[in-house]
């Protein structure tokens, strides 16, 4: 009688430990998407088109920037964009993820100084419903992030206006 006591205990002992990992992972999972917006509200980007022109409606996050998903060359990435930036600037690492070639080597300057970078080009940069193609770019190898700076390099064929925490970009 006792043995069956001690098996029930240890069953139960095993759904309780069962049911708190599945809290926590319910809880993991939601702040992380929670988390995730606030960096990125612009995860699925507002797009539309208003008779030839295709517009974009960015929203600011909670750092003041402006970060959305795209894609280069029909791959998805991260853009924050920076009109600081003279060219769009693609870390090394996901240079390599994207198929890029590293072109002339040049020196740059950043927040960290001077760096050194390599030209390449874009065949197609996409953000939301606007289009652009053969974009300069430069791959910064010491430049760690996710994010790719969407620059001028991008962004002078854009017409853009911001108002109330939103950025809307038309092409």
């Amino acid at each position: 009688m006792a043995n069956s006591h001690d098996s029930s205990k240890t069953i139960g002992r095993f759904f309780i430990w069962f049911a708190w990992l599945g809290a926590l992972a319910l809880l993991y999972y939601f702040f992380d998407g929670a988390l995730s917006k606030q960096q990125n509200p612009n995860q699925q980007v507002e797009s539309y088109r208003q008779g030839n022109q295709a517009v974009v409606v960015l929203q600011q996050n909670r750092a003041g920037h402006y970060v959305a998903n795209g894609s280069i060359n029909q791959r998805p990435v991260t853009f924050l964009l920076d009109t600081g930036a003279t060219q769009v600037a693609i870390p090394g690492s996901l240079a390599s993820h994207l198929g890029l070639r590293q072109g002339q080597q040049i020196q740059v300057r950043t927040a960290n100084g001077v760096a050194i970078a390599y030209q390449t080009e874009l065949a197609q940069l996409q953000l939301g419903d606007i289009l652009l193609n053969n974009v300069a770019a430069t791959i910064v190898p010491d430049y760690h992030s996710n994010h790719i700076l969407l620059g001028m390099s991008a962004l002078r064929a854009l017409e853009f206006s911001q108002r109330d925490r939103q950025l809307t970009i038309r092409q």
